[in-house]
C-alpha cells in the first residue's frame, strides 16, 4: 500500500500545484458573481421581485450531511430572499420508509436524494422529471461534467437524475490498529483476495476486534459477480444476470465462514443498526475495516476523529471488477409545481464553488472538472484521500452496471432474507442459492 499511497499523494501534489491561485474562502452573498465565474448560474437567476417559492429538498445521511446541507441551504437562501428551502432528511432506511408513501399520495418533495438501487423504480413509474430539457437550455450546467458521468443517470436516453459525485468502493481501516495488532498494511495496489483478507480474522478476533461488521449484499454479491465475469441483472431486466448457483454458494459459504468464526457483527445487533457514520464499527474502533463507498470515508473519519486509512478492497482487480458510480443522484419530482427552482438548486449544488467548498466532496468526488480544481485547496487531509483515491479508481475500473432493473430493491430485500436464512441455519447455502434464483427471477419476470 505504501506505494499506492506514494503515487496518490504525487498526483495529489501534481494537481494542487495546477489549481493554485483559484482558491477563495469568502462564503458571504457578494461572492455571487465569482461563485458564478466557475459554472454557477445559481446567482444569475436570483432577481429581488421574484415571487415567494418553496421548495421541499429531501436527503438521507448522518449528522455531519445534515449540517453542512443546512450550511449551503442558508448559503442559497442568501443568493435567493425569495426561495424558502423546507428541509427533509433522514437515515437511509427512514428515507425509503417515508419517501414511499408520499410517493402513493403523489406528494413527493420537489428535490429528491435518489439512490441508484431506486432510480429505474421511481423513474418507470413516471415520478421523476426528464431532466434533458434544462441541460439544453443551460439551466443545469453540465458543461464541466464528462458525459460517462451524465451517463449513470440516464434511463432510456433521458436524464432522470443528476450525479451528485463520483465514488468507488473501498476498505477503510485504522493503521494504528493494524500495527497494534501486528498487522502489516497489504500491498493492496497490486490486487488481494477476499481469502487474504479473511486470513486477518484471527488476529483481529484475539484482540476482540472484528474483522468488519457486514458486507452489504446488494453491493458486494454483485460486485463479486463482476469479478466472476458475471452481472446481477440480465441486459433487458427480467431476469438475474447468471444462472449457475455455483456463484451464489462459492461467495456465501465464504460469507458463512466468517460469521460462523465470529469475524462479523451478529445479525441481531446489525439489526439495530441505523447504519449512520458514528455507528461505523471502524469509528468506533471495534472493527478492522470498513467496507463501504468512498464518500462515507470523510463522515466516517470525522466521527472516528483519529487518522483513518483507504484502501481498495479485495477482489478489485479480477476481472476489472472495480468501478466509479454515482454516489447518489439529485431528483426532481414530476409532481413538483416549482421544477425550475428546484433545477436551480441542484444546480448550485453541483457548479457552486463556495457552496462545494462547504461540501467537500462529502457526497462524492465533486462531477464538475472546474468544481474539482477549485476546491482542491481547501481540501482536508481526509477529504484529500478521498479525491486521490477516486482518481486511482478511474484509472483502474472497468464500465459500471447499468441502473437496476424495477424490481431491484424487492431482489435486495429477497437476497438480505435468504442470506439471514442462511447464517441462522435455516436453510443450507445451497437451497439458498436457488431459492433466491427462482423467487429473484420471478419477481423480475414482471418487467417483460
Amino acid at each position: 500500500m505504501k506505494k499506492l499511497t506514494t503515487t496518490l499523494v504525487a498526483a495529489s501534489l501534481m494537481i494542487g500545484l495546477a489549481a493554485c491561485g483559484s482558491g477563495n474562502n469568502d462564503n458571504n452573498a457578494g461572492n455571487a458573481a465569482a461563485s458564478g465565474s466557475a459554472g454557477s448560474s445559481a446567482s444569475a437567476t436570483a432577481k429581488s421581485d421574484d415571487k415567494p417559492v418553496t421548495v421541499r429538498v429531501a436527503w438521507w445521511g448522518g449528522q455531519s450531511r445534515h449540517d453542512y446541507t443546512l450550511k449551503v441551504i442558508d448559503m442559497y437562501e442568501k443568493l435567493h430572499p425569495n426561495v424558502t428551502i423546507e428541509p427533509e432528511y433522514a437515515a437511509f432506511d427512514d428515507y425509503w420508509k417515508k419517501l414511499a408513501p408520499q410517493a402513493a399520495a403523489n406528494q413527493l418533495p420537489d428535490v429528491i436524494q435518489m439512490d441508484i438501487s431506486y432510480l429505474n423504480q421511481y423513474a418507470g413509474r413516471n415520478q421523476l422529471a426528464d431532466l434533458t430539457p434544462y441541460t439544453e437550455s443551460g439551466k443545469l450546467d453540465v458543461s464541466a461534467v464528462a458525459e460517462t458521468t451524465l451517463a449513470g443517470g440516464k434511463i432510456d436516453g433521458k436524464l432522470y437524475a443528476m450525479n451528485a459525485g463520483s465514488n468507488a468502493l473501498t476498505m477503510m481501516v485504522d493503521p494504528a490498529m493494524l500495527k497494534s495488532l501486528g498487522i502489516e498494511e497489504p500491498a493492496a495496489d497490486k490486487g488481494w483476495t477476499w481469502d487474504e483478507f479473511a486470513a486477518l480474522g484471527d488476529k483481529a478476533k484475539a484482540q476482540g476486534k472484528l474483522l468488519f461488521s457486514d458486507l452489504r449484499h446488494d453491493v458486494f454479491f454483485p460486485f463479486y459477480l463482476r469479478g466472476q465475469g458475471k452481472l446481477m441483472y440480465a441486459a433487458d431486466g427480467t431476469k438475474l444476470g447468471y444462472d449457475d448457483d455455483k456463484l451464489f454458494i462459492d461467495y456465501y459459504n465464504k460469507y458463512q465462514q466468517w460469521y460462523d468464526k465470529g469475524y462479523t457483527m451478529s445479525l441481531d445487533k446489525l439489526s439495530q443498526s441505523k447504519g449512520t457514520p458514528e455507528e461505523d464499527l471502524v469509528a468506533l474502533g471495534t472493527a478492522l475495516s470498513s467496507n463501504q463507498w468512498s464518500n462515507q470515508f470523510i463522515g466516517i473519519s470525522a466521527a472516528a476523529k483519529r487518522d483513518l486509512d483507504l484502501l481498495p478492497v479485495p477482489g478489485w482487480d479480477t476481472n476489472k471488477a472495480l468501478f466509479l458510480k454515482p454516489s447518489m443522484y439529485f431528483t426532481v419530482a414530476n409532481s413538483s409545481k416549482v421544477k425550475d427552482a428546484a433545477i436551480d438548486f441542484i444546480n448550485y449544488f453541483i457548479n457552486d464553488v463556495e457552496a462545494n467548498k462547504v461540501i467537500l466532496g462529502e457526497r462524492g468526488v465533486p462531477v464538475s472538472s472546474k468544481v474539482q480544481e477549485a476546491i482542491r485547496p481547501n481540501l482536508t487531509p481526509e477529504q484529500t484521500k478521498v479525491f486521490d483515491y477516486v482518481a486511482w479508481a478511474e484509472k483502474n475500473s472497468s464500465e459500471m452496471n447499468p441502473p437496476n432493473p424495477v424490481g431491484a430493491v424487492e431482489v435486495d430485500a429477497l437476497l438480505k432474507a435468504e442470506v439471514e436464512k442462511i447464517l441462522y441455519k435455516q436453510i443450507t447455502v445451497e437451497k439458498g442459492a436457488a431459492e433466491f434464483r427462482e423467487k429473484a427471477n420471478a419477481i423480475l419476470a414482471k418487467n417483460k
